[in-house]
């Protein structure tokens, strides 16, 4: 992408019609240098977006970033003894959690094993000390352990790092064999970070379970709170007869830089909120660049393979923001300089006040997006390259079905892909999971951001015997036309911050509305069971965010806002806000008339 003229602005005014018009529609504010919109308002794809000039007359509309003064760009935080700690000077205001990592470095509980000793203490001997409370309820985050005190006291739900969603046959076992024993509060899900996490976990189990992943090449470390969350590729890498480059390799360097090698990393573990980042390697974006912190796009420049660069993409209850061109490219063999330089930027520089404007994109907007950009390159060794003109994206692509059988770029071998309702699966499941990826693929099991799984390598030869197999009864390869896009978050069942329900209500709704309704194309419904926006609502076609509310008798109830029009691929767009407060037992009729009124269906 060409670097934009100073006198360049955001083409707000001819699509949306004015800055705070766009600042309503889509929550962010203009930015200098970038197109905001297409003509009807829509986001444009995020790889694709170019400067456009503006008329005379809009200028005045349009506000640049603010001069800085340097006190501005003075870091906040400092090293001390290998960690790095926010600076008295910069403490006045700071939210609860910044004052608990003050308090005590969490890395401290795996580089100095301190969770040794944690796991040895009774619960309520940690509920009476505030420092083992704050160790539990916050501090294990660090190693990707939650505490689910409000619904499930006592357990914990345990993230882990799985860079390209790609696991062995023999970690899934593993993974089987720790949820197994917790028996009704032991589950997986699959996440939409193309990831595994599992359920049930108690404190005392915690060391053992550690080392069990140690030795099956998996790691929780750094997986939650303000860290680096899991790096997200394309679930068809090197098996894609239409790839352009396979991510796996990149995903894999970035993820053993994250938590160097499983070692822990300190010099990023203390950034102001979570931080995600992908490597774009299909022209499907099955990896969402939009709306993550750092995405890679390919891309060639003077004939060299490398990658342009997408910053600030998020949801929050706050906001939601889709990623900006930084202007800048990195060859293809050099993916860490530019991670680790805008991972130190945000570290530095960051809101550490309000949580709800700690994410990097508030930090873009304080600086501008050049301004971000310079603070970048002081921390890189080498002067930052300008994006190449044009990424590697066919624009006209048309996103592709991942379920059923697919052959591969191998002869002779096929992918199948298969639905997983809502992303949960148990421990029998898993252990069947294992079984069929190693009797009729390679052993590999890879996960999808739309909660689902994939089995690569299976010979022509054993699809049929594969399809036949009980399991795919429950994880179909041919599911419903609306159960096939469904994806749903934990939800209040295990989640303390969720104000719904949302697996099992999303699968029943799914379920009645395909009963009752004939839907001429592929719907993607999400749901999220608060603001936080895990179920990623903003990139359905339908998003249905929990709230309470009150039903026709004036009694309070669970109920969802309703958002419509998000897009993925590259015509990406966040969806919008059109129903609100509808409560969840009369849902029915209303998603019935909008899947009629906005996509064509009609009730049988």
């Amino acid at each position: 992408m060409a670097a934009a003229a100073s006198s360049l602005l955001f083409d707000c005014k001819l699509a949306c019609g004015s800055p705070r018009q766009h600042q309503r529609r889509h929550g962010s504010r203009v930015r200098r240098g970038v197109v905001c919109c297409n003509k009807d308002g829509s986001s444009p794809a995020p790889s694709r977006i170019v400067p456009r000039a503006v008329a005379e007359d809009a200028v005045d509309e349009i506000t640049a970033a603010p001069a800085l003064d340097a006190g501005r760009l003075v870091p906040r935080v400092k090293q001390i003894d290998n960690y790095w700690v926010l600076k008295p000077e910069f403490r006045k205001g700071i939210n609860p959690a910044e004052k608990i990592k003050i308090d005590k470095e969490p890395m401290k509980l795996f580089m100095e094993n301190g969770i040794e000793e944690l796991a040895k203490k009774p619960f309520d001997e940690i509920d009476a000390d505030k420092e083992s409370k704050e160790d539990v309820d916050a501090r294990l985050k660090w190693l990707g352990l939650f505490h689910r005190r409000k619904h499930q006291y006592g357990t914990f739900m345990m993230r882990l790092k799985l860079p390209n969603g790609s696991s062995t046959s023999s970690q899934v076992r593993y993974l089987a064999s720790v949820i197994e024993k917790y028996g009704e509060k032991g589950c997986a899900d699959v996440t939409t970070r193309q990831n595994w996490q599992i359920r049930g976990v108690v404190l005392s189990d915690v060391p053992q379970i550690l080392k069990g992943l140690e030795e099956v090449g998996l790691s929780s470390l750094q997986s939650g709170m303000d860290n680096v969350r899991n790096p997200v590729g394309n679930p068809l890498a090197g098996i894609d007869p239409h790839e352009i480059v396979d991510t796996r390799p990149y995903t894999k360097t970035l993820s053993d830089f994250i938590i160097s090698n499983g070692r822990g990393n300190p010099s990023i573990t203390n950034l102001p909120r979570k931080w995600n980042v992908c490597v774009v390697g299909s022209h499907d974006l099955y990896e969402h660049p939009h709306i993550n912190d750092l995405a890679y796009i390919p891309a060639t420049k003077d004939g060299r393979f490398g990658f342009n660069i997408l910053v600030g993409g998020f949801f929050s209850p706050k906001r939601c923001a889709e990623a900006l061109p930084l202007d800048a490219w990195v060859p293809g063999d050099e993916v860490i300089p530019v991670c680790q330089s805008i991972l130190e930027t945000f570290r530095d520089l960051g809101f550490r006040g309000n949580r709800q404007k700690c994410r990097m994109m508030w930090l873009i907007d304080e600086l501008g997006i050049e301004g971000f950009r310079s603070e970048v390159e002081k921390r890189m060794r080498e002067p930052l390259a300008r994006a190449a003109e044009t990424d590697l994206l066919n624009p006209s692509w048309q996103r592709r079905d991942l379920f059923g059988v697919h052959r591969q770029k191998q002869d002779g071998l096929n992918f199948v892909g298969l639905h997983v309702p809502v992303g949960r699966v148990q421990a029998a499941e898993m252990i069947e999971l294992a079984r069929l990826a190693d009797e009729y693929g390679s052993g590999e099991i890879r996960l999808t951001v739309e909660q689902n799984i994939i089995i690569p390598n299976v010979p022509s030869s054993k699809v049929d015997s594969f399809l036949r197999e009980p399991l795919l009864a429950r994880f179909s390869p041919t599911p419903g036309i609306l159960q096939a896009n469904l994806v749903a978050c934990t939800g209040s069942q295990f989640c303390g911050q969720a104000i719904i329900e949302t697996k099992a209500r999303a699968q029943k709704l799914t379920e009645e509305l395909e009963r009752t309704m004939e839907v001429p194309r592929p719907v993607r419904m999400h749901w999220t069971g608060c603001p936080n926006s895990c179920g990623q609502i903003q990139v359905a076609d339908i998003g249905f965010m929990g709230c309470m509310t009150r039903d026709a008798n004036k009694k309070v109830v669970e109920g969802v806002h309703i958002y419509v029009g998000g897009r993925v691929g590259a015509d990406s767009h966040l969806g919008d806000l059109v129903v609100a407060d509808v409560p969840c037992d009369g849902l029915l009729p209303v998603v019935q008339d909008l899947l009629i009124e906005r996509f064509g269906a009609r009730k049988k």
